[in-house]
């Protein structure tokens, strides 16, 4: 399952990320985004403990989406190690996200 997540710093959010972090920039007018939803619900029931799945919400933290030039809503950055090593816009079927994630091993 996937939760949303309140933080202090989205920074040490990714530094101390022990696993890869997949993070979900959303809104919740938007409809493809709900669509992602349940596709990352599958990819977290898969993979489990192997992956950290985080939703932002980019009207509660624009800031955040400046950072990262999220312009296309939704849109998924995988970190890992500390480092932005996917950025993916729009829907994606979950074996898609699962590949991407399991790569990084």
């Amino acid at each position: 399952m996937t939760t949303k997540q309140t933080f202090e710093n989205f920074d040490d959010l990714v530094a101390q990320a022990q696993v890869p972090l997949l993070v979900d920039f959303y809104a919740d007018w938007c409809g493809p985004c709900r669509m992602i939803a349940k596709v990352l619900e599958q990819v977290k029931q898969q993979l489990k403990s192997q992956v950290q799945i985080v939703k932002i919400d980019t009207e509660r933290y624009p800031e955040i989406a400046s950072q990262f030039q999220i312009y296309a809503l939704p849109t998924l950055i995988l970190f890992h190690r500390g480092q932005q090593v996917e950025r993916i816009e729009g829907v994606q079927p979950p074996e898609a996200l699962i590949a991407k994630v399991q790569a990084l091993k």
